[in-house]
């Protein structure tokens, strides 16, 4: 059993290789970065008839998303790497299919469409949530709802994002009673027409460097709230920069690199105690 370790602009996640169906406690075992590999998530193939692959994507506590940008780049870097595709194929995750293309410097995934419907989100609320007030705890949040086959909460804000308590309120806001399935939370800062700023709490990973479904929600709220145009939006992360393309169908493309880190071998004891 081994596993390949990928990042995309430090979001870095662990390829299960070869090795067993992995249960949720495994994936928090593999997860630990002090007493396992260490990940903000496993990508573990699967078989399926309804795409070329499939990914089931395993969050650091256990939990299965939906979806996740950077991870699905990860994958589809990892399975031209490999030899076990070309450079266009189809990847079915637990909930939903995507199209992806590896190039020679960039991995680009098409996202399907951004919707803001409460049903597709798990927002339990009748109208859409569009810079809607969220009451929390002890502060009251204007934000807007989103899903890009998994449930995002984006608030936007003009002050510096790293002056905000924006940790606190991402933990707070994940498990907010509203979300059925709690959500992924970013803090965004629109710097111009076609550029935005954001902060990411994943759900079931907390602060990441950087998010691919993070970035195509904040992107398509930009452009719902009418904050940005739609078309190629820049996102800047803590961990670099993605490139978010918003249609006016809402249909949406993620582009950006991904880096091999390498390959990391399971002792066969330590895996034994987790079995």
């Amino acid at each position: 059993m081994h596993i390949e370790r990928y990042h995309g602009l430090g979001n870095d996640y662990l390829v299960w290789v070869d090795g067993p169906a992995l249960t949720a406690e495994q994936a928090i075992a593999i997860c630990d970065r002090h007493t396992g590999v260490g990940g903000d998530g496993v990508l573990e193939p699967f078989e399926t008839d309804e795409a070329d692959f499939g990914c089931r994507i395993w969050n650091p506590d256990g939990s299965v998303a939906e979806k996740s940008g950077n991870g699905l780049r990860i994958f589809a870097q990892w399975l031209v790497d490999s030899g076990r595709s070309g450079p266009t194929f189809t990847v079915m995750t637990t909930a939903c299919l995507v199209h992806c293309e590896v190039g020679p410097d960039d991995v680009t995934i098409d996202m399907g469409a951004a919707s803001f419907a409460p049903a597709d989100i798990g927002l339990q609320l009748e109208r859409p949530l569009l810079d809607g007030a969220l009451k929390g705890r002890h502060v009251t949040w204007s934000v807007v709802a989103v899903s890009m086959g998994n449930p995002h909460c984006v608030q936007f804000h003009d002050a510096d994002l790293d002056t905000l308590p924006w940790r606190l309120w991402g933990e707070e806001i994940e498990t907010h009673p509203l979300f059925v399935h709690r959500t992924n939370v970013q803090f965004a800062k629109v710097l111009d027409d076609h550029t935005v700023e954001i902060r990411i709490w994943e759900r079931g990973a907390g602060e990441t460097l950087a998010s691919g479904s993070s970035s195509c929600a904040a992107a398509a709220a930009a452009v719902k709230t009418g904050r940005c145009k739609p078309g190629r939006i820049r996102v800047l992360m803590p961990g670099g920069e993605l490139t978010v393309e918003v249609a006016e169908d809402w249909q949406v493309r993620l582009i950006g690199p991904v880096e091999r880190v390498g390959r990391f071998e399971l002792d066969v004891g330590w895996w034994a105690r987790r079995s």
